[in-house]
């Protein structure tokens, strides 16, 4: 068997993440690789951690990103924040609430959950009751914005009432960074991460993390040694955590972080708030035309993620068939539904380099003639025409 090289199809991606991947940053991974120690590629370290610190809104020293997908960030906080024994209090309202689970009793610890349900935003009330019953506490962790559902929920509000019960709080921001008002400072989150592909508009493979002093110090006063020799903050401070000389740790991937670097330069050259209102004006287009089409949100609309939304599926349409259709002939991939919400809902995500409205008119486009042709009763015409009006 002669096997030749890979060349992908071009895709629109409009699904949970990835998302389309600014040229720019694909133009600077191809730059030529240097070493993971060489004083110009330690210049750019220090670049990279101010830009995250940019993007997190954040003066936190250790801010650096993970070499390794989004899950990886999450590891690195829940390794490093618990011990067995710790008691954690872990807001589930989706799958990756779940995997935060996975993840406490992994490091052995003792998981208390509040649960909500699919698609709703964490409750505070549950939170504060939950608290209350266990004062022994030591870090409540939460995601941010529920990739599984779009529902984002109140960080500041959650974070306030974990700091007042003494705990340290985890979150995940993996859907939320540069799409979402995400500030690490004013909210007083201790340990956050985030991933590199959805609205960064980077390629997968990055965890941005930062933690702060209080953070900081709870990993150098742990009885026990970190159970991932990879993840422990003790080791990779010697290699991201000043500004002076590196430690080696590990080799880092070199052509990922350029592409990461120039992601977040693309970011501040925006602006944050720029950033944000983009994903806002393209949401409420794709609202309009998700609306004109009789379709409805699985979140509430004050719950509700701009770059990402569940459409419930039309009763009659077939889940699988539908997405098949967009992919093949229109080259443009949408998310299924996850766990409990697995061929009930579309995950459609506006991240990024994707949340543009050209993105936004393809897709309500073929979705109009796809749903039309699938025996929906939708009238062709009328999403677009109802999203160009919302602009």
């Amino acid at each position: 068997m002669s096997i030749t090289s890979f060349h992908p199809p071009a895709r629109i991606l409009m699904g949970p993440g990835p998302s389309d991947v600014n040229p720019r940053i694909l133009e600077a991974m191809s730059r030529p690789t240097i070493g993971h120690l060489d004083p110009v590629f330690i210049a750019m370290m220090n670049e990279m951690k101010a830009l995250l610190q940019y993007a997190f809104q954040t003066s936190n020293e250790l801010t650096f990103p993970v070499s390794a997908p989004g899950s990886a960030g999450m590891e690195i906080c829940f390794v490093n924040l618990l011990e067995p024994g710790d008691k954690v209090v872990i807001c589930q309202n989706g799958v990756f609430g779940g995997r935060m689970k996975e993840n406490a009793e992994r490091c052995g610890a003792v998981p208390i959950l509040v649960e909500d349900p699919w698609g709703a935003a964490v409750d505070p009330n549950k939170l504060e009751e939950t608290l209350k019953s266990h004062p022994d506490a030591r870090v409540v962790a939460f995601v941010h914005a529920e990739t599984s559902t779009g529902a984002c929920s109140d960080a500041k509000t959650l974070v306030e009432i974990a700091h007042r019960h003494g705990c340290l709080t985890i979150v995940d921001t993996v859907t939320s960074l540069g799409g979402s008002p995400v500030k690490v400072d004013e909210w007083g989150i201790d340990a956050i991460y985030s991933g590199s592909q959805k609205c960064l508009s980077c390629t997968p493979g990055l965890s941005p993390v930062s933690f702060n002093e209080r953070a900081v110090e709870r990993v150098r006063s742990r009885q026990n040694k970190v159970q991932s020799w990879f993840l422990d903050l003790s080791l990779v401070m010697g290699y991201w955590g000043g500004d002076g000389k590196r430690a080696y740790h590990h080799t880092a991937p070199i052509n990922a972080l350029y592409g990461l670097h120039e992601a977040l330069v693309v970011l501040q050259e925006e602006g944050l708030e720029n950033a944000w209102a983009r994903h806002q004006r393209n949401y409420q287009a794709l609202r309009a035309g998700i609306e004109a089409m009789g379709l409805q949100f699985a979140v509430k609309e004050k719950e509700r993620l701009p770059q990402l939304n569940a459409i419930t599926i039309p009763a009659g349409v077939d889940d699988a068939a539908a997405r098949t259709r967009l992919l093949q002939e229109y080259g443009l991939e949408i998310g299924a539904g996850l766990g409990e919400m697995a061929g009930k809902l579309w995950r459609v995500g506006l991240m990024g380099y994707s949340s543009n409205p050209r993105n936004v008119l393809i897709f309500l486009g073929a979705l109009e003639t796809v749903l039309h042709d699938l025996g929906a009763g939708i009238e062709p015409g009328v999403a677009v025409r109802a999203a160009r009006a919302a602009w």
